[in-house]
C-alpha cells in the first residue's frame, strides 16, 4: 500500500501504474463517466489468473461528484508466465477494444475505459467495465448452456457478426486479409504439426480420419476461395465458445456481453457457429439445436440489415466451417493444450463432420 497526498492505493506486483487514482481518474472522463470528481482511493478486491492473462476487479472511491461513475472495475494484464510469448493477443485485444469497439452498437462487449500496448516490453492492459454483479457465464466448464442461454448467446453473436458484415474497412484499417500465399504457409506449417500429431496418436487415429486430413491438405486451397472471395465476411471472434459470454443475471434487464478478443479477425461468421457448436456440443445436443440456432442466426442477420445472404449460403458455409475445424484439436496439441481439451474436439468434430456430409465439400 502506497500513500501520496492522502490518496491510497493498493497494489501488488502485478499490476501496473494504471490503477493509480490520477491517471484512473484521466481515463474515467476520457470516458465521459466522471465530471467533477476524482478517485481518492483504488483497492484490490479480487484478483486471478486465467491460462493467459492476470484479472484483477478494483473497487473504486471518490472525492466530489461522482454520480454515474462505475463503484469498480477490471483490469486486465497478461499472464506473467506467457507476457512475452502470447504478446500478440495482448496486442490483438487492445487494438479490438481501442479501434473497433467504440465503432460498435452499445451493448455487445464490455464497455473499455483504458488500453495500451507497449511494444519494447510486450505488456499490455485493459481497463473494462465490471459486470461481476450485473452478469455471470451460462454455465461452468464443460457443461452446455440451457436452450434459452444459447437463444441469447446466438442472437447476440449474430447482431455482433452483423454490425461489421462486408464493411468496406475490412482488412484496411480494420484486421488484414490473408493473401493465397499466406493461406498456403498457413496450411504448410498445419501439415508438419499434422503428421507429428499423427505419428503420436498411432492407431488412435484411424485410416479414414487420417485420409480426411490428407484430403482436406490437398484441398486447402481450392477451399479456401470462399474466404479469398471477401464476400459475406465480417470480424469473427475466434475462441466464441459460450463461456465466453456474459449473460445477464436473473432480475437484470440488460444484454449479453461478448469478451476475450485476443483471437479476432476478419474471416467467414460461420466459423464461429461451428466452433461454437460442432467442436464442443456433443451429438445429441447439437443434433437438437444446430438447425434452430442457425434458423435464429440468419433471422437475426436479416434484421439487422445484412442482405444478400440466403439461408442456404448460410448452410453451405457453415459444414464448410464445420470441415475446417478438423484442423483445431491439432492446432491445439501444436500449442500444449491438454488433451482433456483436443481428444474431446477430436472426436466432437468427426461425429459433426460425419453427421452434415461435409466429406461431399472434398470433392
Amino acid at each position: 500500500m502506497a500513500r501520496d497526498r492522502g490518496i491510497v492505493v493498493m497494489t501488488s506486483p502485478q499490476l501496473p501504474a494504471v490503477i493509480e487514482p490520477a491517471r484512473l481518474t484521466a481515463a474515467l472522463r476520457r470516458g465521459g463517466v466522471l465530471d467533477a470528481g476524482a478517485v481518492r482511493e483504488v483497492k484490490v478486491l479480487h484478483q486471478r489468473d486465467t491460462v493467459v492473462s492476470h484479472i484483477a476487479r478494483l473497487g473504486l472511491r471518490y472525492v466530489g461528484e461522482s454520480a454515474g461513475a462505475p463503484q469498480s472495475l477490471i483490469l486486465k494484464t497478461p499472464h506473467a508466465d506467457f507476457a512475452k510469448t502470447l504478446a500478440d493477443g495482448g496486442r490483438h485485444e487492445v487494438a479490438f477494444y481501442t479501434k473497433l469497439a467504440p465503432n460498435m452498437p452499445w451493448g455487445l462487449v464490455p464497455r473499455c475505459f483504458d488500453g495500451r500496448f507497449d511494444e519494447p516490453g510486450g505488456t499490455w492492459h485493459l481497463l473494462l467495465e465490471d459486470l461481476t454483479d450485473s452478469h455471470e457465464i451460462a454455465t461452468q466448464w464443460p457443461l452446455p448452456p440451457s436452450r434459452e442461454q444459447i437463444v441469447a448467446i446466438v442472437t447476440t453473436l449474430a447482431r455482433w457478426h452483423a454490425a461489421w458484415w462486408d464493411h468496406p474497412d475490412l482488412g484496411d484499417t480494420i484486421g488484414t486479409w490473408a493473401s493465397p500465399e499466406d493461406s498456403a504457409q498457413h496450411m504448410e506449417t498445419f501439415a508438419g504439426h499434422y503428421d507429428r500429431f499423427a505419428d503420436l496418436l498411432g492407431d488412435r487415429l484411424s485410416e479414414e480420419r487420417r485420409l480426411l486430413y490428407r484430403r482436406l491438405i490437398d484441398q486447402s486451397a481450392r477451399l479456401s476461395e470462399r474466404y479469398h472471395s471477401r464476400r459475406n465476411l465480417s470480424i469473427t471472434h475466434g475462441d466464441a465458445h459460450t463461456w465466453n459470454f456474459f449473460l445477464p443475471r436473473a432480475g437484470v434487464a440488460d444484454t449479453v456481453r461478448i469478451f476475450d478478443f485476443d483471437l479476432w479477425g476478419v474471416n467467414v461468421p460461420t466459423n464461429d457457429l461451428a466452433y461454437m457448436m460442432a467442436l464442443h456440443w456433443f451429438p445429441e445436443r447439437r443434433q437438437a439445436l444446430e438447425r434452430p440456432l442457425l434458423n435464429l442466426y440468419h433471422e437475426t442477420l436479416l434484421a439487422s440489415g445484412v442482405t444478400g445472404y440466403t439461408r442456404g449460403a448460410l448452410d453451405r458455409d457453415y459444414r464448410l466451417s464445420v470441415l475446417w475445424h478438423i484442423t483445431k484439436p491439432v492446432w491445439q496439441w501444436a500449442i500444449n493444450i491438454p488433451p482433456v481439451i483436443w481428444w474431446h474436439h477430436l472426436e466432437r468434430i468427426m461425429m459433426a463432420v460425419e453427421d452434415l456430409g461435409c466429406e461431399e465439400l472434398l470433392g
